[in-house]
Parts: structure tokens; sequence; C-alpha cells
């Protein structure tokens, strides 16, 4: 008997998960863990930002009116959903990078940049080449939702959950707990090294995709379900 695959990241990740392994002939289900709230945040003086540095679409479509201010800066960005919705945005996609930003301030190294990141609450320290200054703003927060019912009794029946952040692993597993599920009933597809081990111990069985992509991430969810 084939598992199903729960996805549990937040929106616009969630739907563009599922629909991803539905296509792929995948029977899929879930509800996203976290929700994403904008936060206030103080936008800088445009004229001392040379560039903007985005790590998740999230900083696009909850960042506000404050981004307009810097509508005619370059965007240096991670994936292409962020690069989408910063053209969409009406930004200039500079650089697209894969796998996180450190990366793409790295791909920078040998300019004189002040870069204005909008990021999220839950963000990885960034360690800039020289001459690269980073002015950092908290736009939004992801907040952690209870697993629902529907979730939980699919999981008392066994399924391959996939995980897409540490984050997402600690709340999955606090959960679990909480509602007295069995963590020997259920597989982890983890996007990482680190967030499997965030995951902790007892899954029936937990892997890392040999990538940190959808696709990989979904290709490892087909081999566990079985």
């Amino acid at each position: 008997m084939r598992l199903p695959i729960l996805v549990l990241r937040p929106e616009p990740g969630f739907s563009a998960t599922l629909g991803a392994a539905r296509q792929a002939g995948l029977d899929a289900q879930g509800a996203p863990l976290f929700e994403i709230r904008a936060l206030d945040w103080d936008a800088p003086e445009a004229v001392k930002i040379d560039g903007l540095l985005l790590g998740s679409a999230n900083a696009l479509r909850h960042g506000g009116p404050q981004l307009a201010r810097f509508c005619g800066k370059p965007a240096h960005v991670v994936g292409e959903a962020t690069a989408m919705a910063a053209r969409e945005a009406g930004f200039t996609v500079s650089s697209i990078g894969h796998g996180g930003l450190q990366g793409v301030i790295d791909g920078l190294a040998g300019q004189r940049l002040t870069l204005l990141r909008v990021a999220g609450a839950d963000h990885v320290a960034l360690h800039p080449p020289a001459a690269i200054r980073l002015v950092t703003r908290i736009a939004y927060e992801s907040v952690a939702v209870p697993l629902s019912s529907d979730m939980a009794e699919v999981l008392r029946r066994g399924a391959v959950v996939l995980l897409h952040s540490t984050a997402a692993a600690r709340h999955f597993g606090a959960e679990c707990d909480r509602l007295g599920l069995a963590r020997s009933r259920v597989k982890i597809a983890a996007l990482g090294p680190r967030i499997a081990e965030a995951a902790g111990s007892g899954w029936r069985e937990v892997r890392s995709a040999p990538s940190p992509d959808d696709r990989a991430l979904l290709a490892l969810a087909a081999e566990l379900c079985h």
C-alpha cells in the first residue's frame, strides 16, 4: 500500500508543492502548519540603498507599501519564484541564486554596495564580502498553527511528511507528541540534513533530499511512499 504524502509548508509554497506532487501522480494532501503575517517596519532612506536582497517571495507579498520606495533599485534574489514576484512588484532582477542568500551575496563580491535585506523574523545570518553592507529589516513573521484533526487522522494510519524548514520540523514533532501520534508510523522527507536533524528521532524513516529543491524532495517522497 502506498502511503499518502503530507505537505505542511505555508502558502504560497504549500499550493505550489501540493500541485507539483499531484501532477507527478502522488497521493498528496495537507494543510499549512504556519501562517505568514506582515509586520510593521521602517524603511531606510532610498538614496542610501543600492539594491535589495530577497530570500523569499514573502518579502514581496508582505513587505507592504514601503517597498515601492525602492522600485528603481536592482533586486538580488533566491529562486525563480522570488524573481517572478520581484518582477511583478516592479523590480529589475539583477541576479538569481539557488540554495540560499549567502551564495547570492558571495556572487556580488568585489562591488561596493549597500543592500536592503527584507527578511522574515526567523532568518539566517549572512556574512557579506568586504565592501558590501547589509541593512536588514524584518517585514513578516511565520506563526505556527496546530495540526488539524484531519491531518492527525491521516498520520495515525501512516504517511510521508515533507519538511521544508527546521522550524517546521520542530513544530511538527511537537504537534505529533502533543496529539499522541506514533512517530513510528511516519516517514520524513526533509529538504536538507539540518531539517532532518531538527525533526528528532523515533520516526519510521528520515531521509534528506540530495539537493534543496522541490523536485528532488518530491522524488524522495515518491520513493518513501512505497
